[in-house]
């Protein structure tokens, strides 16, 4: 009797996503250093660790002004010293390093909000700037490209970023790039934390994909993280805003399998097609976002 080459080579990817409280701006890294060790401690079996956005980026300011003028300030370029530390901690450690997003100081004055994936030789394996900053409240530029990655011998991983998630567009992006898993690192401190758990559960379903979403602990962020299978099912979660951790061996030939069969067996939305169906325009946004003419279907320019 043959084995299938599925049942052979399974691809799983072990990730530890942690629910912390970020660090304020120039914090010491050495405490980022020792936050890193203490969560990996008893884990040596861990792929990929991951926080949440902006962790090391953490504004405490009375009010939005000096927030962002905080932030603006705390700026780091791409290839800067705090880039070189985290290369080399990823290395140091061997293991697959995502320190939540950075302040970057753009190349031509722009102010982004990064995320910058390190493998555990401590190479740069992915930089994506978010594309859909909270606004009015954030004070960055929307990034322009959508940024997936690929694990050796694991899978392929797409970026998105808190606000991100609210778009699906932005997730179906890298789920057409080819991602199974997307990580959304998220800095939500405000009600609509439920909301975003359905998100996250809708586009794992949609997409047929590994969802996280990973959030700051309390008291800064509301926490509840969670991490969504490819049919949508919750298969770990931090209950509330305390510290936690989500640790869990994803089986990425789940995706491959949800993709051929369907959703519980019966919806097979990347297989829709045949190769005889005609074209179907897909005319949202005129195959991009125009600033200059957004707020679609109003008939409205942006003012």
């Amino acid at each position: 009797m043959s084995l299938s080459l599925e049942c052979i080579v399974a691809r799983k990817l072990t990730i530890l996503a942690v629910q912390a409280k970020p660090h304020a701006i120039g914090t010491d890294f050495s405490l980022f250093e020792d936050e890193v060790r203490e969560r990996l401690a008893g884990h040596q079996d861990v792929d990929m660790l991951v926080f949440p956005e902006l962790h090391l980026f953490h504004a405490e300011a009375s009010g939005l002004a000096e927030t962002n003028a905080m932030l603006r300030a705390s700026a780091v370029p791409l290839d800067g010293a705090l880039d070189r530390a985290l290369a080399a901690l990823a290395a140091r450690l061997g293991v697959c390093l995502v320190p939540g997003s950075l302040v970057e100081a753009g190349p031509r004055g722009e102010l982004f909000n990064t995320a910058r994936v390190y493998g555990a030789d401590g190479a740069v394996l992915a930089t994506y700037r978010k594309v859909f900053p909270w606004r009015p409240s954030e004070p960055y530029d929307p990034g322009c490209d959508w940024v997936v990655f690929d694990l050796p011998g694991k899978g392929r991983i797409g970026l998105t970023i808190c606000y991100d998630a609210w778009f699906p567009e932005a997730t179906r992006q890298v789920a057409w790039m080819g991602a199974e898993v997307v990580l959304n690192l998220v800095k939500t401190t405000t009600p609509d934390r439920a909301q975003e758990l359905v998100l996250a559960r809708a586009n794992a379903i949609v997409n047929q994909l590994y969802m996280l979403s990973l959030n700051c602990a309390g008291p800064v962020g509301e926490g509840q993280s969670l991490l969504v299978d490819p049919e949508g099912e919750v298969i770990a979660e931090c209950a509330g805003t305390s510290p936690a951790s989500l640790y869990h061996t994803l089986d990425l030939d789940q995706v491959t399998r949800v993709r051929r069969d369907g959703t519980c067996g019966e919806n097979r939305l990347w297989a829709q097609f045949r190769p005889d169906d005609a074209p179907i325009p897909l005319p949202a946004y005129g195959g991009r976002i125009d600033p200059a003419t957004w707020w679609p279907g109003t008939g409205v320019k942006n003012p």
